[in-house]
C-alpha cells in the first residue's frame, strides 16, 4: 500500500489543510510507532501501523470544520466514517477499520445515543492493538495545533470532557503502552 498516492490523491494542493493532515498524521505516526518498538511483546505489525496512522484521519476533506480548513458539509464527528468508506472504496478494509474506530477512545452504541450523535447506532471501539495505538497516540495531537503535543494530564481531560467510558479506556492503554504517564 502506499499511504501517500492516497494522500496525494484526496489533498492535492500544497495548502493549509494538507499541512494540518500531514503534520497531524506524522506525530501520531511517530508516537505510535514509538510504541510499537517499545512494546516488542505485544507482536503489533509495524508497517501496517505506519500505514494507518497516515490515514486515519482521511475523511476530514469532506467535512465541515472551518477552524482547521475543512470546508465539506458533513459534521466533523463523521470523519472517521468517512474516512473509512474512502479507504474501503481504495480495498483497504483493515485501515479503514482504524479510521472508523479512533474518535474519542472509541464510541459505544450507549456513548452515540445518548450524545445524540449523527452515527450509526453500533459500536466503534477500536479491537486489535494496532487499532488501539493509533488511537491512542491520536489523542495527544489535535488538528487545531498540530505542532503542538499535549501531556498525558491534558490529553485525559479532553477525552473525559466526553465522558468516563473513554477515558477508562485511554487510562487502560497508557498502563499497556506508557505506564510511566500514570505517575505524572
Amino acid at each position: 500500500m502506499d499511504y501517500q498516492r492516497i494522500i496525494d490523491r484526496y489533498y492535492p494542493e500544497d495548502n493549509q489543510l494538507r499541512y494540518i493532515l500531514l503534520t497531524h498524521s506524522r506525530l501520531v505516526c511517530l508516537r505510535a510507532l514509538k510504541i510499537c518498538d517499545a512494546h516488542p511483546e505485544l507482536g503489533m505489525d509495524r508497517r501496517f501501523i505506519e500505514e494507518a496512522a497516515m490515514l486515519h484521519d482521511i475523511g476530514i476533506c469532506r467535512c465541515n470544520a472551518p477552524g482547521i480548513y475543512c470546508f465539506g458539509t458533513e459534521p466533523y464527528i463523521c470523519h472517521g466514517r468517512i474516512g473509512a468508506a474512502m479507504l474501503r472504496e481504495e480495498g483497504f478494509e483493515a485501515h479503514a477499520r482504524v479510521c472508523e474506530r479512533h474518535t474519542g477512545a472509541g464510541l459505544t452504541k450507549e456513548e452515540i445515543l445518548r450524545q445524540n450523535l449523527p452515527l450509526p447506532h453500533q459500536d466503534f471501539l477500536p479491537e486489535t492493538m494496532e487499532e488501539k495505538v493509533i488511537c491512542y497516540a491520536d489523542k495527544f495531537y489535535s488538528k487545531t495545533h498540530p505542532e503542538r503535543e499535549k501531556d498525558y494530564g491534558h490529553a485525559l481531560r479532553s477525552i473525559a470532557k466526553f465522558g468516563s467510558e473513554g477515558a477508562e479506556r485511554f487510562k487502560e492503554w497508557t498502563l499497556i503502552f506508557e505506564p510511566e504517564n500514570v505517575k505524572k
